[in-house]
């Protein structure tokens, strides 16, 4: 007879399907969530349900070589990120094991499952400068000290959160490696020692002191959403389409030109390729501010789409706790997911292994609660603790995601789900992207709930014109009607024709058409046209309201016919694209220039006008 392992926190596999394993032995000690190692393989494994005789957990890598029987250690503790120095610049699986390091222990490419290795390293050295006195009474989230992670961003090292006390010890100024210790804290007469590294799990939220209305813009360089569809810093964001709407290089550009201190980019089952492709991207794409390059600033969570579906909830979790983390430092923090539609489908198959009853399409019922727990880790926040610079210190994280409905219904489980949670939708249109007008947003379907929250901090940063005194606010519900006007003018245009049409319509109808081929279609790809500043946003759209104000004016005045003149609209079509698409940032002035000439358009024969425009 077999004897029984002496050994309680042991147990066996009793059966295997796909990636979920059932155990026994290990009932009446495991907890929720705790991490479970099959010995022989390395291989781990979360608990996700426990009964009276055996426990089901869920495989973060692959069952294949897996067998009954096989012994199963129970270690205890949940799915922790280890957070210090060293997450910017770096790419992580879904279960923190560092790729880089992986790619040159197994050159070949592939990951073999059961490897461990230590997601930061232990032997790089940092240098560290203390920011507060020894003797000094410290609480969780006080700064004591600030690593310069790398060129972009100060790593603020500060006290764990649910510890206080004395600092009896702080290390001096110099190198020190992540495990080496830096303080220590008197509290109740006993001393802590504290390095540089933390852990935290995932599953859980990191505390703040208190929530606060979010009120800043997260500028993302996207003229169509910066004007019309504004995400603030510590929204949330989801973004639906059908397949090649452009939802990766929509998510991507965003990423790599908003203005977050931080960005946080999880690849959750995406194609091999298209990860490759973005990292190459971060790497080689400089930050527009600095020019430096963005990886500096970015940490990206790898789960492709052949690795077991159970690790894609572990890596979305883990990039929020990375992105609570920075947050924690006062840092505002974006964080991408691409795309939550597939971690709902790897719900779906978990749940239907567990022969859980079924919701709508075969999602679980929990689905709605699922998305919630994710989407609730946005939000600005007071931090805890103080700052030697600053004694209060505020922080965000802003979680905009993408959407991949079966043929583009919205309607579908988990877009709904997703619709009733977040702030903001940005609807993909297959339509507008087969007619190669990109990003393909929808403005009729999409809608944004951080209008109110951004709208003073745009009024702060105007810019003044004596000929116009709109602001961004203003701009933004002149662009929305002509737009509307212009979707219910189509049925009659279509009938009609343009000729038949007052000149006031075919001028709203010629401000659209700048407004959605010049403005609102921007190239990804185009040095130039790929990122626009606030300034230059503010510039167009305002330049775009001035000629339609003009224009407009004349019609009332009875200006001669010929302004309506197909080459006048082909002209200052053309002369508005090329601001938008071919004119940099900086040159600002061009804007301003063209301003000044369109005062002058109907002060001179139109021929001379368009002639002038030309030679310019």
């Amino acid at each position: 007879m077999k004897m029984k392992d002496p050994n309680p926190h042991y147990g066996v596999i009793a059966g295997i399907n796909g990636s979920i394993i059932k155990i026994r032995g290990l009932e009446k000690q495991a907890r929720l969530h705790d991490l479970l190692k099959i010995v022989d393989k390395n291989i781990m494994s979360e608990v996700i349900q426990i009964y009276s005789d055996y426990l089901i957990a869920q495989s973060f890598e692959s069952t294949v070589n897996l067998k009954l029987n096989d012994k199963v250690l129970n270690l205890g503790k949940p799915l922790s990120m280890e957070l210090g120095p060293g997450l910017l610049n770096n790419v992580f699986d879904g279960i923190q094991r560092p790729l880089d390091l992986l790619f040159k222990l197994h050159s070949n490419g592939r990951l073999k499952s059961g490897i461990v290795i230590t997601p930061l390293s232990r032997e790089k050295k940092w240098y560290f400068t203390p920011l507060i006195p020894e003797g000094k009474k410290v609480k969780e989230g006080d700064v004591i000290g600030e690593i310069e992670e790398t060129p972009l961003v100060k790593h603020r090292v500060m006290i764990p959160p649910f510890m206080s006390g004395t600092l009896s010890f702080l290390a001096e100024e110099g190198f020190y490696t992540i495990e080496e210790q830096i303080y220590r804290i008197k509290r109740n007469g006993e001393e802590h020692s504290f390095s540089l590294l933390q852990k935290w799990p995932i599953t859980f939220n990191r505390p703040f002191l208190r929530r606060l209305q979010p009120n800043k813009p997260l500028l993302t360089g996207t003229r169509y959403i910066d004007l019309l569809f504004p995400i603030a810093k510590g929204g949330t964001c989801a973004i639906p389409g059908g397949f090649g709407t452009g939802k990766s290089v929509l998510l991507q550009t965003m990423a790599k030109y908003c203005n977050a201190d931080v960005v946080v980019y999880v690849c959750c089952g995406e194609p091999g390729n298209e990860i490759a492709n973005l990292i190459k991207q971060f790497k080689e794409t400089l930050d527009p501010t600095t020019n430096r390059p963005i990886s500096e600033r970015v940490v990206v969570i790898a789960n492709t789409s052949n690795m077991p579906v159970s690790a894609r909830e572990a890596s979305l979790f883990s990039g929020a706790t990375i992105a609570e983390y920075y947050r924690d430092m006062g840092y505002n923090v974006a964080l991408f997911a691409d795309s939550t539609s597939r971690w709902a489908e790897s719900l779906r198959e978990i749940s239907s292994r567990l022969e859980e009853m079924p919701a709508e399409e075969g999602y679980p019922a929990y689905l709605f609660s699922k998305i919630s727990s994710f989407y609730e880790r946005a939000g600005v926040v007071q931090c805890l603790g103080t700052y030697p610079l600053q004694n209060e210190r505020t922080g965000s994280i802003t979680i905009i995601s993408s959407l991949s409905p079966p043929g583009g219904d919205l309607n579908e489980p988990v877009t709904a789900s997703t619709k009733r949670v977040v702030q903001e939708i940005l609807v993909l249109d297959s339509k507008l992207a087969y007619l190669k007008i990109y990003p393909a947003i929808n403005w009729i379907s999409s809608y944004s709930g951080h209008v109110d929250h951004v709208s003073n901090w745009w009024k702060n940063n105007d810019i003044k014109w004596e000929e116009i005194s709109c602001d961004w606010k203003e701009c933004r519900d002149f662009f929305n009607e002509l737009l509307s006007k212009e979707h219910e003018l189509e049925d009659v245009r279509q009938i009609l024709g343009v000729q038949d049409l007052s000149d006031e319509i075919k001028l709203n109808l010629f401000t659209s058409k700048i407004i959605k081929n010049a403005l609102l279609n921007q190239s990804a790809f185009h040095e130039i046209d790929c990122f626009t500043d606030a300034k230059k946003l503010l510039g167009l759209a305002k330049l775009i309201k001035i000629f339609h104000e003009t224009v407009k004016t004349s019609l009332k005045e009875q200006a001669p016919k010929q302004i309506l003149d197909d080459r006048m609209y082909n002209e200052v079509l053309h002369q508005f694209e090329r601001l938008a698409h071919h004119v940099p940032n900086e040159n600002f002035h061009e804007i301003e220039l063209f301003k000044e000439k369109i005062k002058n358009i109907f002060t001179m024969d139109i021929r001379e006008w368009i002639f002038h425009q030309t030679v310019q």
